[in-house]
């Protein structure tokens, strides 16, 4: 019990400001039984108006409505406080009768009612209920709908937003931090505005409950004073028709602020970060309106009847104003006008000439039917398996693969997805959501119902099945994934294939610029005798063939060694290769360190060499149409027989006919590995499945 008692009087003085809005709360709730002293009800009354101004001041000068998150429950406190203190003074006044001695009440009463008698009863009854009007069916219905569009649009916008921000975060554009912040934001300005639609509720309900108070306090106060005080007609109704309508409007005044501050909030979203400036801005942004406007008054000034005394100074108010702002428009014009005798063509100039914005290197766009597979609070398992693939790209190539921009592209099928390289589709699929792919099942899903469609990513015969019958092929031992692992291995396949592509000469730059400060030496050698383009020609020529140019020490240094002799980046692209050659043989042999290769006939070789064709500074076999065709064709014989082994394809050849093969058959068989004599690293052992040879006369 002990522990208790002070586990309970730390945490009440670590957080003082939790235990004085309880006491608050408390002590409002018992307003409501225990009779209150005039003099502490005018100080509370005080109090409630002092607040609903704070209220107002700070909602406006609020640059964002969820700047005052707490609003909602600010707006709950003060409503129920008001209502506290309007059941407070009903009970004096109507115990006290005309010796009330409320202050505030009979201020209010006075000023309000002005004139004596009877007249000055009905005008004040009469002010009190247009004010009750105004703020009922104007202030709190117009904030009421505001905030029930606002909390139904902000929630419908919720997956767009979400979705945005987790692209942003799964492609590098901002740091976690941020990220943290924007999610943090999010969930704010979605928990504020549902809220604030239940709020407002309590606002509208405030009016309601001060009408029915104010002819519950009329009747009761005919009811007490004739009957219970034994006074005159006329003397009960001057005494507790000016009460109630003083009381009505210490109560109603700081709830008409309240409500104004609801309306003001939820319209917050519309306008800029300050309000004040963001209404003088606009309303100053043209000098015609107030020219205009001042004509107008200025005609009505001189028409019979008119009060000319007010319009005309009006009218010539106004144009004081329009004439401001005209200089002040014509000084910024000034201002922004280029001198075009002493300069080029200006950056307004430019943008005028409308510059396209630059196109992603690689982005992966959406169908909203989508969605939910980066939707962070569905899980998102793609966007950390997005992170992961960059990250071992650039473990496995060398590649830096630049942020990858996630769209929700509307004009895409619900289920479909694209991969586009700045750009350019080069990677399409469907998915099937809440399916599962069985991919390349040949008979083991016999029995098992399931939809026939494609592996996006390698183009295999593969089945969607449901979650049963999920469970039904896994016990079958076949392979199923999910939409997330599609869409990911579809994504590795798409960099392995168009990294090449993918490295632009910006991505070159920041490569060499990450290096420099370990290898400055080899950099500068490097960058003495090569271009940056010529240096991203040659680390394209090796990601072609999936070679990895993570090891860019060595290629630099193999580039600098020949940089005196030649620029030609496929003869320099050959000679990496040949300084990668362990590097490559590893990346073929077996784990007995044995590469099985297939080998091109001697004289069919000589006929590959002898057909280099160097149009356009490429490096082609321009073999005969049918010489070639029947390459082709035996290529793809022995690709078959050396797959049926269960080996990888590779051929081998001299160094003079190495990039001829591979270019004479990237075409046909972008997975081949075409490796060079020169290559074969010490250690590794050559195995040969056979020889390809052409029978054909030429």
């Amino acid at each position: 019990m002990s522990d208790a008692l002070t586990n309970l009087r730390t945490s009440l003085l670590r957080n003082p400001s939790d235990l004085g809005l309880a006491g608050a709360v408390v002590v409002v709730v018992a307003m409501m039984i225990i009779p209150l002293p005039t003099v502490l009800l005018d100080a509370l009354m005080a109090l409630n108006l002092t607040l609903s101004i704070l209220v107002v001041l700070v909602v406006i000068y609020s640059r964002r409505a969820i700047d005052f998150a707490s609003f909602p429950t600010v707006l709950l406190i003060v409503t129920i406080f008001g209502l506290a203190l309007n059941i407070s003074s009903t009970r004096l006044i109507l115990s006290k009768g005309s010796d009330f001695d409320g202050a505030l009440v009979r201020a209010f009463s006075r000023f309000v009612v002005g004139a004596e008698g009877l007249q000055g009863l009905v005008i004040g009854l009469i002010i009190f209920i247009i004010i009750m009007v105004v703020q009922f069916v104007v202030i709190t219905k117009g904030a009421t709908r505001i905030s029930e569009v606002s909390a139904r649009f902000t929630l419908d916008a919720m997956p767009g937003e979400q979705m945005n921000i987790d692209g942003a975060f799964s492609s590098g554009a901002i740091t976690e931090e941020e990220y943290k912040i924007r999610k943090a934001e999010l969930e704010l300005k979605k928990d504020f505005f549902g809220a604030m639609d239940g709020a407002s509720k309590f606002v509208s309900g405030n009016v309601k409950a001060g009408l029915f108070i104010t002819f519950v306090n009329v009747i009761g106060g005919f009811l007490v004073g004739m009957l219970i005080h034994g006074e005159s007609f006329q003397t009960a109704l001057q005494t507790y028709i000016g009460l109630t309508i003083g009381d009505g409007l210490v109560s109603q005044l700081p709830a008409l602020m309240v409500s104004t501050a609801s309306g003001l909030i939820v319209t917050r979203t519309t306008s800029g970060p300050n309000l004040g400036e963001d209404i003088r801005r606009q309303f100053s942004a043209d000098a015609n309106i107030y020219w205009i406007s001042a004509a107008i008054l200025v005609v009505l000034g001189f028409l019979p009847g008119f009060p000319g005394h007010v319009l005309i100074p009006l009218a010539g108010f106004l144009a004081f104003v329009a004439y401001q702002i005209g200089r002040k428009e014509s000084a910024q014009t000034t201002t922004k006008a280029p001198d075009k005798t002493k300069q080029g063509p200006s950056k307004e100039s430019t943008r005028e000439a409308g510059t396209p914005a630059p196109l992603d290197p690689l982005s992966l766009e959406l169908g909203y039917g989508l969605i939910p597979l980066v939707d962070r609070d569905q899980g998102a398992e793609l966007l950390d398996r997005i992170t992961r693939i960059r990250r071992e790209t650039a473990l496995d190539l060398g590649l830096a693969v630049p942020p990858i921009h996630i769209i929700d592209n509307m004009r895409l099928e619900p289920s479909d997805y694209s991969f586009k390289i700045r750009g350019t589709e080069v990677g399409r699929g469907t998915l099937k959501m809440g399916y599962y792919m069985a991919i390349n099942p040949g008979s083991a899903l016999d029995g098992i119902p399931g939809e026939p469609t494609r592996d996006p990513a390698f183009g295999l015969p593969a089945f969607w099945l449901n979650e049963e019958s999920r469970e039904k092929a896994e016990r079958r031992g076949v392979t199923v994934v999910d939409s997330p692992s599609i869409i990911a291995t579809h994504l590795t396949e798409i960099i392995k294939r168009h990294a090449a592509e993918i490295l632009g000469r910006q991505e070159t730059q920041a490569l060499l610029t990450s290096l420099k400060g370990e290898y400055g030496a080899v950099v500068e050698e490097a960058q003495k005798h090569f271009s940056l383009g010529e240096v991203q020609k040659v680390l394209q020529h090796l990601l072609k063939e999936q070679v990895s140019i993570r090891n860019l020490v060595t290629i630099l240094e193999t580039m600098s060694d020949y940089g005196a002799i030649t620029k030609d980046t496929v003869f320099l692209g050959e000679k990496v290769r040949q300084a990668l050659g362990r590097q490559i043989c590893q990346q073929y042999a077996d784990e007995n360190r044995v590469l099985h290769v297939l080998t091109i006939n001697p004289e069919l070789e000589q006929k590959i060499i002898s057909s280099r064709d160097e149009g356009g500074g490429v490096q082609v076999a321009a073999l005969e149409p049918r010489l070639h065709r029947a390459w082709i064709n035996a290529v793809a014989n022995a690709f078959q027989s050396v797959q049926s082994k269960g080996f990888y394809p590779v051929i081998l050849c001299s160094e003079a006919a190495r990039s001829l093969v591979r270019s004479s058959t990237e075409r046909e068989f972008p997975e081949l590995a075409v490796l060079s004599v020169p290559e074969i690293a010490g250690g590794y052992q050559v195995e040969s499945l056979g020889e390809i040879n052409v029978e054909v006369s030429v």
